[in-house]
């Protein structure tokens, strides 16, 4: 008998992580990479190693056509040599967009010998390492649904409003770099996406079906990097967020920097450009990371895991699962020194 469910599935690895960061992640969300680190390292007891060595992938300058494919594959490679030399096997890619470049990398070298014979030479000569291609590649999104059950374990909160005892409505956004380009590489493919609705799932929510579910954000890096085109990624996330408002979600969830990003701050744009709203009782849709829902899950401070950075205010989130916080301490830096408060606007981002 064929259990085709099986084909959409991705070997996970357990535990001994070499982890690459987001060059516009740590931008974005810096709270996130902090989180995912401090969660698998203190919570889950995972060995991952954060090497300060590495760099960016420069996957935007390649999707970008700045940077040629033989640059990026000696970059890639380099990458591999650093977790070669350290020891490990498995690659963690906290980026979408990375994590669709060393899966492009991979399989191209599977497919064409020559162009990883290419990449071994070409990495010789200009640094004098050498490299092995991990064992076990994955997105950060990955292993947080490979130990969902476990977060689930230690939970202080679950995504249920502590008001009705109903499960919190949530929309999950997935990258197109992660089950698009690749479908295989992801989990659930790009037919039956699971990675974060098994979170979601695992932790109490419910995950909402609308007809833009699988829409792209807009981002596509040249859209957004010449700015007479940034009308396409606006409207494509008007688009998303038009045809979830009438289910009434609680919150966005994404596993793209980028996505988690634009739904977010797109959704500010909106707000000052016609009055828009697309949340519930005034307020704008919250956009998390899965680092951010998982930390919020586990109990963590929620300006420690930096939520005070996103446009949309999540207050009315925290409020709906009982989470308690300090409003006073949201524009607090290190030493409790107050880092200035953005201008309130029509959205109520910065005020409860």
């Amino acid at each position: 008998m064929k259990i085709t469910w099986k084909e959409y599935q991705k070997d996970i690895a357990d535990d001994h992580y070499y982890y690459a960061r987001s060059c516009i992640r740590q931008n974005f969300f810096p709270g996130s990479e902090a989180a995912f680190l401090h969660i698998l390292g203190n919570d889950l007891g995972r060995d991952v190693l954060d090497d300060a060595r590495h760099t960016s992938c420069t996957g935007i300058g390649y999707h970008s056509d700045i940077v040629p494919l033989d640059t990026i594959m000696t970059v890639v490679a380099r990458q591999f040599s650093l977790m070669t030399e350290a020891g490990y096997e498995n690659f963690v890619s906290s980026c979408i967009t990375s994590f669709g470049i060393y899966s492009e990398a991979l399989e191209m070298w599977h497919d064409f010998p020559e162009q990883e014979e290419k990449a071994h030479e070409y990495l010789y000569k200009a640094t004098g390492r050498e490299f092995k291609k991990p064992k076990n590649l994955a997105h950060t999104s990955d292993v947080m649904f490979h130990h969902r059950h476990q977060i689930a374990a230690q939970a202080k909160h679950k995504l249920i409003n502590a008001q009705t005892g109903e499960p919190l409505k949530v929309v999950d956004h997935i990258g197109c770099h992660y089950a698009k380009i690749f479908p295989k590489v992801g989990v659930g493919g790009s037919e039956f996406p699971y990675v974060l609705s098994g979170m979601v799932e695992a932790w109490g929510g419910e995950c909402i079906d609308y007809p833009e579910r699988r829409h792209c954000c807009g981002f596509g890096f040249r859209n957004y990097l010449v700015q007479a085109n940034r009308g396409c990624p606006v409207a494509n996330s008007k688009k998303k967020l038009e045809s979830m408002a009438p289910y009434k979600p609680d919150f966005i969830v994404a596993n793209c920097p980028g996505c988690t990003m634009f739904l977010d701050r797109w959704q500010y744009a909106i707000s000052e450009m016609e009055g828009t709203l697309y949340g519930q009782d005034g307020h704008g849709i919250p956009v998390l990371t899965y680092e951010e829902m998982a930390g919020l899950v586990l109990g963590y401070d929620p300006w420690d895991l930096g939520l005070q950075l996103h446009q949309v205010a999540v207050e009315p989130l925290l409020d709906k699962m009982g989470i308690e916080y300090d409003p006073g301490a949201k524009y607090l830096g290190k030493n409790g020194k107050f880092i200035g408060k953005p201008e309130d606007s029509i959205i109520g981002c910065y005020t409860k």
